[in-house]
């Protein structure tokens, strides 16, 4: 396997190439948000999770349909349910009356990339079946540990709005989630488009794939060869040392969370056409991948997530920037 020259300045031509098509082919269906669909590649470039939130009906299921359709990966979606068990997720063994013995069945979860649609309204018991494999890439059955992937990308989705028969996150398993995304509505003109887009049926379901599994893991191999200088090291102990002293926050980032966003950061270089970080990478990624592990203060007295974004903006207006 290749690996990026430290000393050039931009990646490899096929490195680009298949970024490029990627981007555009799920683009060619998420209509009128390249940011998000930039943001959902670094997530699945850094070796993340993704987390998109938001209201019902303005394409968390689709982005995520996109990004699996696009990749030539083993793929499965589920629903998640309050009546779902751990053993829905993991599989279960089931005795083999040919063989004599118990042969174990996966569950849904051995996929490369796993859609866990409305995750909140698991209940904890089974949210918390997805730790082990969102953090180790592997699961625990039957006393025996059983890899998965890779590539290993979960993409979940929630709706931050309606709390009736749903089971909040906790913030181990919010942590576990490199990036939280919200899509917000489209500009007019791409949603007139998306109208007459499906016109014809659905468009996401014709999509071809246009990288390979193994193309995949090479690309996460590239992003640990981008240059990160040790001035831009310190920014981000020096953010995240800002969020555990920050006057309204209770929780403030983990040594996980310098981390993700450092290695985000190395992705959205490689994204960008780069082989090194520059400042600007992780002022961008900042809020989506800091804000949803910060437990503020309002959060504790009123259940309010929606401090946690500003402060995280305030912090990075007030934290000197390395030249």
């Amino acid at each position: 396997m290749s690996i990026l020259p430290v000393n050039s300045d931009a990646p490899s031509g096929e490195a680009m190439q298949l970024l490029a098509e990627l981007e555009n082919n799920v683009a060619s269906v998420f209509l009128g948000k390249p940011e998000i669909i930039r943001l959902s590649v670094v997530a699945l470039l850094a070796e993340g999770h993704l987390l998109i939130e938001d209201v019902p009906g303005i394409g968390k299921t689709l982005l995520a349909k996109a990004l699996a359709r696009s990749l030539g990966c083993s793929f499965h979606r589920i629903q998640f349910t309050p009546d779902l068990l751990p053993s829905d997720l993991l599989g279960t063994s089931v005795f083999h009356q040919g063989a004599g013995s118990f042969v174990f069945q996966p569950g849904p979860l051995f996929a490369q990339v796993v859609l866990a649609d409305e995750i909140n309204r698991a209940t904890p018991r089974t949210q918390s079946a997805l730790l082990e494999a969102m953090s180790d890439r592997q699961v625990s059955s039957d006393g025996q540990t059983r890899p998965l992937g890779p590539p290993f990308f979960v993409l979940a989705t929630q709706n931050p709005y309606e709390f009736e028969g749903t089971y909040p996150l906790p913030e181990s398993q919010l942590d576990r989630f490199l990036m939280r995304l919200r899509i917000g509505y489209p500009e007019r003109e791409a949603e007139k488009r998306i109208l007459t887009g499906h016109r014809g049926g659905e468009p996401v379901e014709r999509l071809q794939a246009v990288l390979s599994a193994d193309r995949v893991v090479w690309l996460q191999h590239q992003v640990r060869q981008v240059r990160v200088e040790d001035t831009l090291t310190d920014y981000v102990l020096d953010l995240l040392a800002a969020t555990r002293y920050h006057p309204d926050v209770h929780l403030g980032g983990s040594t996980r969370a310098a981390l993700t966003l450092y290695r985000a950061a190395q992705a959205l270089a490689l994204v960008e056409g780069r082989t090194y970080v520059v400042p600007d990478d992780i002022k961008r990624l900042a809020p989506a991948v800091l804000a949803h592990r910060l437990v503020t203060r309002s959060m504790r007295q009123d259940g309010s997530a929606n401090a946690a974004e500003e402060i995280v903006h305030d912090i990075l207006a007030q934290t000197l920037v390395p030249s």
